[in-house]
């Protein structure tokens, strides 16, 4: 009987003293990332049949087990993935917002001082000064144009670089991950007599969830008790102890666009952005691939339609050596690039057709052997064609050389170098057409009220017959004759009072009614230096709608509105991830942290039981003793 209770003794002794190590272990680990409170699994040893029943003979201990729930790691994963996504996303796109709303280094200030120099030389068109200050308001315009785009280029390339980064950091902990399953595998954990190796484990996981701060995971785990760990749209990151490695390649077709391959046993993978949700990884390439493109296209479209606009018009004025005017500003032309897999020899190019049509957006054009496709990557919408040249959107797309194959594929940018291309075409402020290039009046002698109001010129290109010297005679207050259009010399032509006669590619307003051998002349602007009326003209470009149906100011705002609302909600959204992270990870530690009240109770507890133990087997001691002395 001693010898039971002796044995009885020293199982509770080493239960204890199991219970005092485990707590004892998750005290020291109460502050270590991802550790998971473990305690000690007792069940009592099997009893011993005597004649007068079963006699128990103590405890032993079982197991140690981690306090662990797969789901509730699986949320914490998931959600700390869309947090560290929306975080990054947010932080990037603040940049943005700050950039474009600075009231003193946007770009609202320099088009109305640009505007502003403009209306100051329609007053004194004459002025060199005034000329001069209108040329550097330009390039002052044009350089913060270039400025912003620059800064925005710089984002983009500090985003590709932070993508390098997060990818070497995945494939540091892609490798970890492989490492740790190797181990567990090696302590045989899948095996149904063997315990869990729970700081491994807790290792694992914890390293799983430094990797979902950086991308989206799936995490499956294996009959052998490793982890398979997939990204983007099931790609297989770690397989068992086996991991494959990312890297960041140029992009296909544009090579600022960087991508982000696996490389594994089957050979290398592209994964597509859009596939690459959660964590920084995520939140980089949806800010590169949504706010920062359309910010940089919409930039660009705003100094295309300037540019543009005010280049038409200016060749519609007369300079003041006396010729028509020309280019004030060169803007950046659209972009094309062709993607590796293309099998044809086909040369694209994209030339601007309407400022005013562009959109804004990217497009992709395919060629299936015998239709081309052209795909709005903003919407979706799509326009097919049997052949090119074809305009879509205020761009003309054609083939330039060579020939298409069927499965061939391009990308065009039509404004997203507008802003970074935009420079000075002139550096002579005399080049500057504020006066337009005709002239009209009526003669001295009529004898009717009829009288040349104002004259406006279409284009561009100016008529090659603008500046030819024009007659109308009036044979009637209704009808008259025209004498030297380069184009023959119409007679009995009819007239409205009040009404307006177009030649030549200009259009004269009257005013008053004509009498029977009245004339007007329309003629070359010689001398033509005090004329203002086509600086009046590309002043009014300032209210003007050519930016998509609104003015170039209007469209900055709603571009800057754009970018705040998108700044808004992604910090909104932030903090409710963050939130929601934040509960999620509570839960899971309500299940699985370590409560050091708990752990100080435990102690006790154990303590005292260790205590107990120890009388049984001091008791088991004497009762020996006794026997001994029975038998001396």
């Amino acid at each position: 009987m001693a010898n039971s209770i002796l044995g009885i003794g020293i199982s509770g002794l080493s239960a204890a003293q199991a219970g005092l190590q485990t707590t004892s272990h998750n005290i020291t680990n109460v502050n270590t990332p991802g550790y998971s409170r473990q305690s000690i699994l007792q069940a009592n040893n099997l009893p011993q049949y005597t004649g007068a029943g079963y006699f128990g003979r103590g405890v032993s201990v079982t197991d140690v087990r981690r306090s662990y729930d797969a789901f509730l790691q699986a949320q914490s994963w998931q959600a700390q993935a869309s947090s560290a996504q929306m975080q990054t996303f947010s932080d990037q796109i603040s940049q943005v917002d700050s950039l474009l709303g600075d009231s003193s280094a946007g770009l609202s200030p320099a088009i109305s001082s640009f505007f502003n120099s403009v209306q100051d030389l329609a007053s004194n068109p004459s002025d060199y000064a005034a000329r001069q200050a209108m040329l550097s308001q330009a390039q002052a315009l044009a350089a913060r144009f270039q400025s912003i785009n620059g800064q925005l280029d710089a984002q983009r390339s500090d985003v590709s670089s932070r993508v390098t980064d997060t990818v070497s950091q995945v494939n540091t902990l892609a490798a970890q991950i492989a490492a740790v399953n190797h181990r567990i595998l090696a302590s045989n954990a899948g095996s149904a007599t063997q315990g869990q190796p729970n700081d491994l484990l807790d290792q694992r996981d914890e390293l799983v969830s430094e990797l979902s701060k950086l991308v989206n995971v799936q995490v499956n785990t294996a009959s052998d008790g490793s982890y398979n760990v997939l990204i983007g749209n099931g790609q297989p990151l770690v397989m068992g102890d086996g991991a494959s490695k990312l890297a960041v390649v140029a992009g296909d077709p544009d090579p600022a666009q960087v991508q982000v391959v696996v490389k594994g046993a089957a050979g290398t993978v592209k994964i597509a952005s859009s596939n690459l949700s959660g964590g920084q990884l995520g939140g980089l390439l949806s800010f590169r691939d949504t706010a920062l493109n359309t910010a940089q296209n919409a930039l660009g479209r705003i100094a295309v339609a300037l540019s543009t606009a005010f280049n038409d018009q200016n060749k519609l004025g007369q300079d003041l050596n006396g010729n028509l005017g020309g280019n004030i500003f060169n803007a950046g032309q659209p972009l094309t690039f062709s993607t590796a897999a293309n099998t044809g020899t086909a040369t694209l190019t994209a030339g601007m057709s309407s400022y005013g049509a562009l959109t804004g957006s990217d497009y992709q054009l395919s060629y299936d052997g015998t239709n081309y496709t052209l795909k709005r990557l903003s919407d979706g919408n799509v326009s097919t064609f049997a052949s090119l040249p074809q305009s879509v959107d205020g761009v003309t797309l054609s083939i330039a050389s060579g020939s298409m194959a069927a499965g061939d594929s391009f990308l065009i940018e039509p404004t997203r170098a507008g802003a970074g291309g935009m420079r000075m075409a002139i550096t002579d402020p005399s080049l500057i057409a504020a006066a337009q290039p005709i002239q009209a009046a009526a003669a001295l002698g009529n004898s009717g009220t009829v009288a040349a109001d104002s004259t406006t010129v279409s284009g561009p290109p100016p008529d090659p017959n603008l500046q030819q010297t024009v007659t109308i005679t009036f044979t009637s207050p209704t009808t008259f004759d025209v004498s030297g259009t380069g184009t023959g010399n119409p007679t009995g032509l009819t007239y409205t009072p009040g009404g307006s006669i177009s030649f030549n590619g200009w259009t004269l307003q009257m005013s008053g009614v004509p009498a029977a051998g009245d004339t007007l002349t329309v003629k070359a602007n010689t001398g033509g230096g005090g004329d203002n009326r086509n600086a009046l003209a590309l002043a009014n470009l300032q209210n003007a709608a050519l930016v998509g149906g609104t003015s170039l100011q209007n469209a900055y705002v709603q571009l800057v509105s754009a970018v705040g609302n998108q700044a808004q909600d992604a910090k909104v959204a932030s903090g409710a991830q963050a939130a929601l992270f934040s509960s999620v990870e509570q839960a899971r530690q309500g299940v699985s942290g370590v409560n050091l009240d708990e752990e100080a109770a435990n102690l006790l507890r154990y303590q005292q039981a260790y205590q107990a133990a120890g009388k049984i087997i001091a008791m088991a001691g004497t009762l020996f003793d006794t026997i001994l002395k029975l038998e001396g």
